[in-house]
């Protein structure tokens, strides 16, 4: 063995050892938060070739310090429901890391919301956020409250009481939340009134997601499913394919889901099947695109109802078995850990060409480690589901501006931005010795801007 290799080979150890070591300490001050421990070890991992490269990462505690929230709020939300009781819930805001600018991040309303969801997504938030390239840090928020069966004005009542908490301690230049499961251009409203009334001013920059007609941005809920099916597009030309004529599958029917069918159809592809929390449809002769958004976002209603429609479709309860229908392109846009080692080794026996993550987190590290080992190509979600935050960063520059940009000027900065995230991905996982890996590839691209802007400002 040479000097050289033995050097490096003792760097990397190091660097092993210091990312195990950190972790650890996660583990111990972070009890029973499984995602959260989830998320920080797969970043981590993939990290070491970049601390022992620049051991400088290490010596001024980064990873210490990126791990750790800079401000976790935990907060009472108490509402009136229709009959007069009184009903409570409890209300998050993790302000993660604003060393590249002030916190950005969605609002989530789920009942299985807790402080260990919160600051998984969080986390994940500050490098999908630098991969943008727009100044926005890392922060995420939500609530154990579940919208699905409340009336409209449980659901504003509960918004103002949330807000009002909140309030205190978001702003332009503080903390911009946003939209996220459970939290659409309603609720966006319902909260931007709140903060209006109790500010006594008129300050748009506070929220993004808002509607077109009080400061929103065209694009914005097409966003983060457009960027899904433009990142893949680039990641497919890179390899002599494309979605004319490919057969998708995609889980989920929200935002997300549904736009991203829609950019993949207009692309030449056929989707057979997608989801909702109840099942999934499998239509072999290509979606009803306008019957699911009638469905999901007018009606809000379920997806088995698609069958009064197009009888010969089928509805099945078991939403994970929507992925053993085979097909080219994998899309899953639902939630987090839907993609497991079983369920991967099933869409690769099946002859999939691309898994690209429209969700947070669907794909667990042994789903992950499978794709790339069998030549999958694999868009990561802090990479390839990075669209929605990017046009909130553009909405925030309307509003600074108090401009309007047409939806042809938006769309075409959120695919000059995804493509950028694209090369910007590939190069670092080319420079660090992955190369063709996105998964490390992009955490690595987006913890350099922010470790670097933190060595910079100093121990703070």
């Amino acid at each position: 063995m040479t000097t050289i290799q033995r050097v490096k080979d003792d760097s990397l150890q190091q660097a092993l050892d210091y990312v195990n070591t950190v972790f650890k300490t996660v583990e111990e001050r972070n009890p029973g938060e499984v995602e959260f421990h989830q998320a920080t070890k797969h970043i981590f991992t993939a990290l070491v070739p970049v601390f022992a490269k620049h051991p400088k990462y290490m010596k001024n505690g980064i990873l210490e310090r990126i791990s750790e929230p800079e401000r976790l709020l935990t907060f009472r939300v108490p509402w009136l429901d229709d009959s007069g009781n009184v009903q409570v819930n409890r209300g998050f805001r993790v302000q993660f890391n604003s060393s590249i600018g002030p916190y950005k991040g969605g609002t989530r309303f789920h009942p299985t919301v807790n402080a260990s969801i919160i600051k998984f997504l969080g986390f994940e938030q500050i490098f999908k956020n630098a991969l943008t390239g727009q100044p926005i840090g890392g922060g995420k928020g939500g609530a154990d409250f579940n919208p699905k069966g409340k009336s409209n004005n449980e659901i504003m009542r509960f918004c103002q009481s949330y807000m009002t908490e909140l309030s205190n301690y978001i702003g332009p230049n503080v903390d911009i939340p946003a939209g996220d499961i459970g939290v659409g251009a309603r609720e966006i409203g319902y909260m931007f009134g709140q903060y209006k009334r109790m500010r006594g001013s008129y300050e748009p920059g506070v929220l993004t997601g808002k509607d077109v007609r009080f400061g929103g941005s065209l694009v914005r809920p097409e966003a983060t499913g457009y960027g899904l099916i433009y990142f893949v597009d680039d990641m497919m030309q890179d390899h002599g394919l494309s979605f004319n004529n490919s057969k998708v599958i995609v889980s989920g029917a929200g935002n997300v889901a549904i736009y991203a069918m829609e950019k993949a159809m207009e692309l030449g592809a056929k989707v057979v099947a997608c989801s909702d929390s109840t099942g999934y449809i499998h239509d072999e002769k290509g979606v009803n695109l306008e019957t699911i958004k009638r469905l999901k976002l007018e009606e809000d209603g379920v997806i088995s109802a698609y069958l009064a429609e197009h009888p010969h479709a089928s509805f099945h309860e078991n939403g994970d078995d929507i992925w053993t229908i085979p097909c080219d392109i994998a899309l899953p846009c639902a939630t987090q850990n839907e993609i497991d080692a079983d369920i991967a080794r099933v869409l690769i026996k099946n002859g999939v060409k691309v898994v690209a993550e429209g969700s947070n987190m669907p794909s667990n590290q042994e789903a992950i480690d499978l794709f790339n080992e069998s030549h999958i190509l694999f868009g990561p979600a802090k990479a390839a589901n990075a669209g929605g935050v990017a046009v909130s960063a553009l909405e925030m520059a309307q509003n600074s501006m108090k401009l309007s940009w047409s939806f042809e000027k938006v769309d075409a900065k959120l695919h000059e931005i995804m493509l950028n995230i694209y090369r910007n991905s590939i190069s670092a996982a080319e420079e660090y010795g992955y190369p063709g890996n996105l998964d490390v590839g992009a955490n690595i691209a987006g913890f350099l801007k922010v470790g670097d802007a933190m060595i910079r400002e100093g121990v703070v």
